[in-house]
């Protein structure tokens, strides 16, 4: 016996509008993926340069008085010692890669006749395992591999021109989206707060609210600063020993800054960058002194395990509150969703997702 089923507009609404509204939302979500992506750089950037904007925005008070304008010029001051700072460390590191690389290609054919004792000593040692000719083997794997190498160049030349003018485009965009997130973030803020704390338990909803984005605002500030003050003193570390060396070995002393800096930039990046930012500078340096690069090596693995068991703790002083399991699955979460960018921002958003962890009870509380 058939049955008929009656339903209002309301459970008609719920049962097919509320899926739609999902899936469409999922959908925008997947389209403006890039777009979210650069909002959320800069909006990180901006919680990063929070700590120099207060240290600023703190002098020209004491020196000038309390004023808005002052907020205002401190955050866009802060922003301009940033940007220049990094402008000038691309400058002083991108002629030295160059000129290294190009001084290695010159000194190649010497290097490898002290080395390997020139094509002689190498087909000697082919011989050794029973390869007759091992320079025509390795004449023909380099020729195989430069035709290949062009032939991927031509056939990429525009894509790649077109894919450099994308990533500029996306810099210039967080690059100013930062500052006026910097210049707007803290009235926007506030208007969040106000929007969320408009229902019942206004005054209660706002104080929890407000105490939730300062912490989650605090969580990326203070590792951002610690993170890059730890960066400092490895690529001071770095430096010093590349100097030291120069004083013994056949190495300019002028390759100390620019070796600290390579540390120290990728020492930002969590887990794995000091690892890779020293295996770039022992590179660097092979080009001009392979024993120079060796010992440099072997100096900074011992001074890593010092600086990763004693500096970085007692500077950065747990202050995420996370083991090092947590620390490791966030950076591998990060990489695999958002490559680069993902390992930089993983840890701070695992400190943000620890903190709505810990208030979730006093959320409920509202609710109730």
């Amino acid at each position: 016996m058939a049955k008929r089923i009656e339903t209002d507009l309301q459970t008609f609404i719920k049962f097919w509008l509320v899926p739609i509204g999902i899936v469409l939302l999922i959908f925008f979500i997947f389209k403006a993926m890039t777009g979210l992506i650069i909002i959320g750089a800069s909006i990180f950037l901006a919680l990063a340069l929070k700590p120099l904007v207060r240290k600023v925005n703190g002098f020209f008070t004491r020196h000038f008085g309390r004023s808005k304008a002052h907020q205002t010029s401190s955050a866009v001051f802060a922003y301009l010692i940033v940007v220049l700072a990094i402008g000038a460390i691309v400058a002083i590191i991108g002629p030295v890669v160059v000129n290294e690389t190009a001084k290695f290609v010159h000194n190649f054919p010497d290097t490898f006749e002290k080395t390997f004792g020139g094509w002689n000593g190498v087909n000697e040692f082919g011989r050794n395992f029973g390869i007759s000719d091992l320079r025509n083997e390795i004449m023909n794997a380099i020729n195989s591999l430069s035709n290949n190498l062009l032939g991927f160049v031509g056939n990429n030349l525009i894509s790649s021109v077109s894919g450099i003018a994308d990533i500029v485009m996306k810099v210039v965009l967080v690059l100013i989206l930062t500052l006026l997130f910097l210049l707007e973030g803290p009235n926007i803020m506030k208007s969040l707060v106000s929007s969320l704390a408009a229902h019942g338990k206004e005054q209660e909803r706002s104080m929890t609210f407000h105490r939730i984005i300062v912490k989650m605002a605090d969580v990326v500030s203070t590792y951002v600063s610690r993170q890059v003050f730890v960066a400092m003193i490895d690529g001071l570390a770095s430096g010093f020993i590349v100097f030291c060396l120069s004083l013994f070995l056949e190495l300019s002393p002028s390759l100390a800054i620019p070796m600290g800096m390579i540390t120290m930039l990728f020492y930002l990046i969590p887990m794995f960058g000091q690892f890779i930012g020293g295996m770039l500078v022992t590179v660097l340096l092979f080009f001009s002194s392979p024993l120079a690069a060796g010992i440099f090596a072997v100096v900074y693995i011992l001074y890593s395990q010092i600086e990763n068991n004693l500096i970085a703790p007692k500077i950065q002083g747990n202050a995420l509150k996370l083991s090092p399991l947590l620390i490791l699955c966030a950076v591998t979460i990060g990489i695999y969703m958002f490559g680069l960018l993902g390992a930089i921002i993983a840890i701070p958003i695992a400190g943000c997702i620890r903190v709505l962890v810990e208030e979730y009870p006093n959320l409920k509380a509202l609710r109730d």
